[in-house]
């Protein structure tokens, strides 16, 4: 198994769980009130999210790259597109979304509710991976599933751990919520990097077939 594929699962599943979004800042409002503890039932729980939506995007690259590479070309392009739009309303927000009011006596049921029921969270995956796999699209057969999807899990649990620590610091806690909006327009520049990474590998490939 490509050992760069593996470690590009690995850094789309920790790229995947830190990013901010209202997940994340509801983890930090829930850490914030009620202590690291209910902070990290939240994370167990949004695991469940974080594997469905990243284990899809993996089949459907897979899928994609097996049965044509035209498919996998026209996924780059959506994606791509789709995280550049999603970037530019980050770099352009002039707002943040806060923590909802999530705190209850089941944090663990909530972080499964936020990470099953986003909308955003498959493509978003998606267009993660797509991006992070541009130019190494033939380390994406059925055989090496199991192994990206265990290299992925391991990104998670990076993430979820990198999102533990932070919670567990007051400092970094009230600077994230007092910052909240520059993190997203950060977060939203690095959504508009991967997309220009994706479509600079995707359209000079369609374009081509045009010819």
């Amino acid at each position: 198994m490509d050992l760069a594929a593996l470690l590009s699962a690995a850094v789309a599943g920790c790229l995947y769980v830190v990013s901010p979004g209202p997940a994340v800042l509801a983890l930090v409002g829930i850490g914030a009130a009620k202590g690291r503890r209910p902070a990290l039932q939240f994370l167990f729980g949004h695991l469940a999210g974080d594997t469905l939506w990243c284990t899809l995007a993996i089949t459907a690259l897979v899928g994609a790259k097996v049965f044509d590479p035209l498919l996998f070309e026209l996924v780059a392009l959506a994606c791509g597109l789709y995280l550049g739009h999603l970037g530019i309303k980050g770099v352009r927000s002039r707002s943040a979304e806060g923590a909802d009011d999530l705190i209850g006596d089941r944090p663990w049921m909530r972080g499964i509710a936020f990470g099953l029921t986003n909308p955003k969270s498959y493509p978003v995956a998606l267009a993660m991976y797509t991006a992070l796999f541009a130019g190494r699209t033939e380390a994406l057969t059925f055989a090496a599933m199991p192994w990206l999807f265990a290299a992925s899990l391991v990104g998670f649990l990076a993430g979820d751990a990198i999102l533990a620590w932070v919670v567990g610091t007051g400092f970094m806690r009230r600077l994230y919520l007092s910052h909240a909006v520059t993190i997203v327009r950060v977060t939203g520049g690095l959504f508009c990097l991967f997309a220009i990474t994706t479509l600079w590998e995707a359209v000079p490939k369609l374009l081509a077939r045009l010819t």
